[in-house]
């Protein structure tokens, strides 16, 4: 007998217009360059911030990308944003990568993204809890908790990094204990929180924060293990944040092309007797599994931000190749370009690469049944986009040269006295106007000789996680052992002890996994696939 089984309904997704007027309804406290900000949607200063968030509730909507933008929770059976998705196979992290790469193709950086890695960490997290200690209390409250969020199509802000204080001592050592987000109560109705959370993404213009322990915590730090769910307009919470992008540079003439319109907020989230309701708390005290959240989230993270910086890499690319045009010269003859747009192709495409491995060889979670990239290969990704984003912008400006930085302003442009001048003995390609020219110059020194072209550097080098930390995650994953059994193997020195087992005396030869065998590896058959790439992919494969 076939049984029927029934289509998925459909959470109902906000537009960006429908987003901004959710903005609107909110009334959190926030300061930026010292001013209260009255309107957070209305705020010059945030509005590239803003933008870039409402791009991407608009992009959910369009038809041609929804298969990747769009994802099924077999466990509701319900279609809801991909931003708010478990993933369930590798297929939903290969969308999961190719959607945050085309969102930040526009954007430079979605943002978004941060809630999405959050979820799953915190999913995998409270299962292990419940089975570590009996019960589901703790994954009944997420599950509910993730219906209304993926119901409502909110946008969670990630408020993980703790000030911290100083850095040689834990959390319950600080002299000051507001350093580090900490329970300060309980009682039958939740519990309040105090302390201090610093590099929170989007702060201003998200929905709700979600609150995570930044680091493992011992058993006197349990005050500190604490994950829960936030307001951004709850009482006690305070935002001091930085203008997103370039608001303020010469909108009308044509400076800061991209940033002024497409940016990134980050806020210091100070947390002051915060009530939270048990319904919002997914966990408090138990800091002896504190540790799966900042591996889970951080691996998702990484994995993400690949994604992020393929993105960032795209504009580049782009942007070389419109700035060679417009300078008179030709990739395909000269080879002093060619080589650096190879290289610069080479680099994104590379890190890009690797995301596409850890999504290949992802592993599902035993105690949530959540998919989870590969570490190994996301680490790898991130450390190399990490210490390559400098290479990506000298490459950038190799193949561009001096005219983005020697560029007369843009009030030149319109000023009787030279604007004409300026336009007969700057035009280098005929085919290509003098405006057209300065234009992609302009361009360019947004992505990588401006303000924002800094931030974009040190966020990719230290946002999710120092290359210190990248290759400590590298080390402790890489199977090792594996290669030296090979080379025992090879050097007929034998690799078993008596036994049958070899021994692991030596740490360094501890990590092991079993061997990829065939093209698919050890992957559970019939994982979905990434859907077919949008149109605006394809031109760059």
């Amino acid at each position: 007998m076939q049984i029927e089984t029934l289509a998925p309904d459909r959470a109902r997704l906000m537009s960006g217009e429908e987003y901004r007027e959710s903005l609107r309804r909110l009334k959190p406290v926030v300061y930026v360059n010292g001013q209260l900000i009255d309107s957070v949607v209305d705020a010059s200063s945030l509005r590239p911030g803003v933008n870039a968030l409402s791009f991407t509730y608009d992009f959910a909507l369009r038809p041609e990308v929804q298969p990747m933008a769009l994802a099924t929770q077999s466990s509701r059976n319900r279609v809801v944003n991909r931003m708010l998705h478990i993933n369930e196979s590798s297929g939903d992290l290969l969308n999961k990568l190719e959607v945050v790469r085309v969102m930040c193709q526009e954007t430079g950086c979605a943002q978004r993204y941060l809630g999405h890695d959050a979820l799953n960490g915190i999913a995998q997290a409270v299962a292990h809890i419940d089975d570590a200690r009996g019960g589901n209390e703790h994954r009944e409250r997420f599950a509910a908790y993730l219906a209304d969020v993926q119901d409502s199509d909110i946008a969670l802000g990630v408020a993980m990094t703790d000030a911290k204080g100083d850095r040689s001592k834990k959390p319950h050592q600080q002299a000051n204990p507001d350093t580090y987000v900490h329970v300060v109560s309980r009682d039958a109705k939740g519990i309040v929180i105090s302390g201090t959370k610093a590099i929170v993404t989007g702060a201003p213009y998200m929905h709700e924060l979600l609150v995570m322990p930044s680091r493992n915590m011992g058993r006197e730090d349990a005050d500190f293990a604490v994950c829960c769910a936030v307001p951004v307009d709850a009482k006690g919470v305070t935002m001091v944040a930085r203008p997103a992008g370039r608001p303020g540079d010469k909108v009308e003439h044509g400076a800061a092309l991209f940033s002024r319109k497409f940016g990134q907020s980050t806020a210091v989230v100070i947390f002051d007797r915060v009530f939270v309701p048990w319904d919002r708390v997914f966990f408090e005290g138990e800091w002896e599994l504190s540790h799966v959240l900042t591996y889970s989230y951080a691996t998702h993270h990484r994995h993400s931000c690949i994604a992020a910086r393929a993105g960032f890499g795209d504009l580049l690319i782009g942007a070389g190749a419109l700035m060679c045009e417009a300078n008179g010269l030709d990739p395909d003859v000269k080879s002093n370009l060619r080589e650096p747009m190879v290289e610069l192709i080479k680099i994104v495409e590379g890190f890009f690469a690797c995301g596409v491995a850890a999504s290949v060889y992802a592993t599902q979670d035993a105690h949530s049944g959540g998919f989870m990239p590969d570490a190994v290969f996301s680490n790898i990704g991130k450390l190399l986009l990490a210490t390559q984003i400098y290479d990506m912008h000298r490459l950038a400006h190799e193949v561009s040269g001096g005219l983005i930085v020697a560029l007369p302003g843009p009030d030149e442009d319109h000023n009787p006295a030279t604007a004409a001048s300026l336009a007969e003995v700057l035009r280098a390609n005929p085919d290509v106007p003098y405006d057209k020219r300065i234009e992609v110059a302009r361009f360019m020194e947004d992505l990588t000789a401006s303000y924002q072209a800094g931030w974009y550097s040190l966020i990719s080098l230290h946002g999710g996680g120092s290359p210190a930390a990248l290759k400590q995650e590298i080390w402790r994953n890489y199977p090792l052992g594996n290669k030296v059994d090979l080379v025992e193997r090879l050097l007929d020195r034998g690799v078993l002890a008596e036994n049958g087992e070899r021994s692991n005396t030596r740490s360094i030869t501890r990590n092991r996994q079993p061997g990829r065998c065939c093209d698919t590896g050890c992957t559970t058959p019939g994982q979905p696939v990434m859907v077919p790439l949008p149109e605006s992919r394809k031109g760059a494969q």
